[in-house]
């Protein structure tokens, strides 16, 4: 495209604009919506657009005193004039891609150039204004001040319009906040008189752009007419209901809505969330693990968090790190804050089950149990104290601030209804009680991928009853520690089938790290001490003995099941029992899967299945057909994934626990990743973590193979995704492109992945 064609009209005073191909893909910013209004007929103010070369351009002719592409941007602003034949006024605009606050201004009120020279001459007023447009953008930021390659600035663009009339009013074409359609006013001003026929400019503006605009206009003795216009951002909901209205209105179709919604919008609608932190400062920052925002009194255990949720009062749990015997508090507490931790660290995983807000890994955070403070920076806060926390952007505030409450209405429910009509992979949950199931089903779930059996121990007197199986010194000990565990669990499984009422529910094996539920503190060790008739002296020595330097690869998953085969034969004792008082009292056939983790050979996953199965048939479910049993393995190492076809022979399905397999195929552990992964993204060493986003190229490339691979040995293996990553938005768009039957994800994330698997497959 010659540099003739980067100076042209897109709403000339007579006539239409007619631009080429190359002429549109121009049209950045304000530009192209000035262009959309006048091409549909809506009255517009003249303008004109050139490129940042023809000014270049223009600027080299003059040295050389040539005048041949200065007679056509002289010609190019004829095109402002009317019929009559007076030159205007002028305006001079920027026109960005996005919005930067270091872009100049609109100048007003410009004469025309007396002369062709005045009109390149950055000494006269109109080529001054053009200058100082242009120059405004290299300020750093969004926008085009953040491009960096020549060719991209080179086409930046600036606008030239006819001064307008009348009036200069501005409004938005949809509430900020319901997503009403407009006229509506800008938040914190009236809404101006408006002519009826700005009813006609609103609705075309919307669906040209599909999006909520701020337009600005000249309303001349009842008469409008289209100045420019910009995107603004919106509520979420404002969004959401929006998409529904245009697609009633018959302006997009329902797949057209599905495709145009953020997914990762659509996450923190779910939750409570700050209505404005302006003008107040965070006083730390760490990593948004759970959305939503809360406030409350610190605490700092369980039974504070309990107290103060009985009494109606809001808490921020604060502590270090959190374990298995945290999880009282953190039902109890309204958001939770740790020093440590990741995006799949203990606490990032049972907030988001849960619901809560989290911020983890805040590095200035430390905690004294002992003295009952904690200590951000300089500052001391104790047990009472009110802090504010964002799980979005891991902020941390003193005090209390104001939360927007969510509102969620009808517009999710048929959004995402939509989006099931196009979706193949189906959405499981993530969960292993009653109450976190029932959530997961109001949001859509349509089984559970993943019960994690060792969460069911979290209560106090389960927490005494796993442990002491866990320290038995000999195989009877461990066979009468089982015994108190086999009706915990029995009465758990069949709570959790009949709450699923005849969906899929995926149990994994035992896979407790020890070191997550033994007893740390001395505190701790002290009651546990008591609760099971030891001394403490021999209780530290049975801990020392079982200690273990790197327990995330050390004695669990199918390790445990094969070391202490009777802890095998409990949990599938129970899982049957529980599957046979559900089927009894549903009177339905109950799907039951039952998944060994952490396998790395073939023979591993040989081992257990032989057993499992002696379990099963011995049991008599099979032939009465209360049963539908399935049996699979958890891929969480890098030798699995390479070894799939040995192991696909042997199960129904497989599923990817994408967090350890992250973590085993960089050889990075997820709980410490935070002190050094931030600065890895800083650098550019990372571009994004990859326990938040799946590294495509690395772990995505093991699914890839292990998928290949075990379904060449078994075509009817059936493949989930079970890790954090199943919530992510990029990591599901790449999960849908690998043939999976499911994914299985955190209660608050189903919505996402429903609407994120019907994007990608649309």
């Amino acid at each position: 495209m010659s540099l003739t064609q980067e100076m042209f009209a897109i709403a000339p005073a007579m006539g239409k604009a007619n631009l080429s191909a190359g002429q549109l893909k121009l049209l950045a910013g304000k530009a192209r919506w000035i262009f959309r209004v006048c091409e549909a007929g809506f009255p517009t103010v003249p303008t004109i657009v050139l490129t940042r070369a023809c000014w270049d351009e223009l600027q080299a002719e003059r040295g050389r005193r040539d005048m041949r592409l200065r007679a056509h941007w002289v010609a190019c602003l004829y095109k402002l004039v009317d019929k009559d034949g007076k030159p205007p006024m002028l305006v001079v605009r920027t026109s960005a891609a996005s919005h930067n606050g270091g872009l100049m201004p609109a100048k007003v009120g410009i004469p025309a150039p007396g002369a062709p020279e005045d009109s390149v001459d950055p000494a006269r007023p109109l080529a001054r204004a053009i200058k100082q447009a242009f120059e405004s953008y290299g300020f750093s930021g969004a926008g085009w001040g953040a491009s960096r390659s020549d060719e991209e600035r080179a086409r930046q663009i600036v606008l030239v319009q006819a001064v307008a009339g009348g009036e200069v009013e501005q409004f938005l074409t949809r509430h900020a906040t319901t997503g009403a359609l407009g006229p509506a006013a800008l938040p914190g001003s009236p809404l101006p008189r408006l002519p009826e026929s700005v009813g006609a400019l609103v609705s075309l503006l919307d669906a040209k752009a599909g999006r909520h605009m701020a337009c600005l206009v000249s309303v001349d003795k009842g008469k409008v007419l289209f100045l420019s216009a910009r995107p603004v951002q919106a509520s979420g909901d404002a969004d959401l209901n929006a998409a529904v209205d245009r697609v009633h209105r018959k302006v997009w179709t329902p797949q057209g809505a599905v495709t145009r919604v953020d997914p990762n919008r659509l996450a923190l609608m779910l939750h409570p969330r700050l209505k404005s932190s302006e003008g107040v400062s965070p006083i730390a920052m760490g990593l948004g693990v759970s959305p939503g925002a809360a406030s409350g009194a610190i605490v700092f255990n369980a039974e504070d968090a309990a107290r103060l949720r009985a009494r109606g009062k809001h808490c921020i749990l604060v502590v270090n790190e959190t374990g298995p015997a945290d999880i009282e508090g953190m039902k109890a507490a309204t958001g939770i804050l740790t020093a440590r931790g990741g995006m799949s660290s203990h606490a990032g995983v049972i907030a988001r089950i849960t619901g809560k807000p989290c911020v983890a890994g805040v590095r200035n955070l430390s905690v004294d149990t002992t003295e009952m403070v904690a200590r951000i920076g300089d500052r001391e806060f104790r047990s009472g104290d009110r802090l504010t926390i964002d799980g979005g952007d891991g902020s941390v505030y003193v005090g209390t601030l104001p939360l927007a409450q969510p509102q969620i209405g009808g517009a999710i429910g048929t959004l995402l209804g939509w989006s099931d009509s196009s979706r193949t992979i189906a959405v499981r949950t993530n969960v292993e009680t009653v109450d976190s199931a029932a959530t997961a089903l109001s949001f859509g779930a349509e089984g559970i991928g993943l019960a994690r059996s060792e969460h069911m121990f979290f209560s106090p007197e389960r927490m005494v009853a796993l442990r002491r199986m866990i320290l038995s010194e000999d195989e009877d000990q461990r066979s009468l520690a089982i015994n108190g565990l086999v009706d915990f669990q029995t009465g758990d499984y069949s709570a959790l089938f009949s709450a699923m009422r005849g969906l899929p529910v995926n149990v994994r094996l035992f896979d407790p790290p020890l070191h997550e539920f033994l007893p740390r503190t001395d505190e701790e060790i002290e009651e546990t001490a008591a609760s099971l008739g030891l001394a403490v002296r021999a209780l530290r020595l049975r801990l020392e003995r079982i200690a273990e330097i790197n327990p995330m690869l050390g004695h669990r998953g199918v390790r445990l099941a094969i070391t202490y085969p009777e802890i095998l034969q409990m949990q599938m004792q129970a899982v049957l029992a529980g599957a046979r008082a559900a089927s009894e009292a549903l009177n339905l056939t109950i799907p039951v899967e039952v998944m060994v983790p952490f396998v790395s050979t073939a023979t591993e996953v040989s081992w257990v299945r032989e057993r499992v199965f002696n379990i099963l048939n011995n049991s008599g479910l099979v032939r009465s057909d209360r049963v539908k049993f399935a049996f699979g393995t958890m891929i969480e190492l890098p030798r699995a994934c390479l070894r799939a076809g040995d192991i696909a022979g042997m199960v129904d399905f497989i599923s990817f626990g994408t967090n350890d397999l992250t973590q085993t195929t960089f050889g990075i552990s997820r709980d410490d990743a935070p002190t050094f992964l931030a600065a890895y993204q800083r650098k550019g060493v990372y571009e994004r973590d990859p326990f938040v986003t799946i590294d495509e190229k690395g772990v995505g490339e093991m699914i890839e193979i292990a998928i290949a691979r075990g379904r060449a040995a078994n075509p009817r293996l059936k493949i989930g995704i079970c890790g954090e990553h199943a919530g992510d938005p990029a990591s599901l768009r790449f999960f849908a492109g690998l043939g999976v039957d499911y994914v299985s994800c955190s209660p608050y994330r189903v919505p996402v992945a429903r609407l994120t698997l019907a994007q990608a497959s649309a």
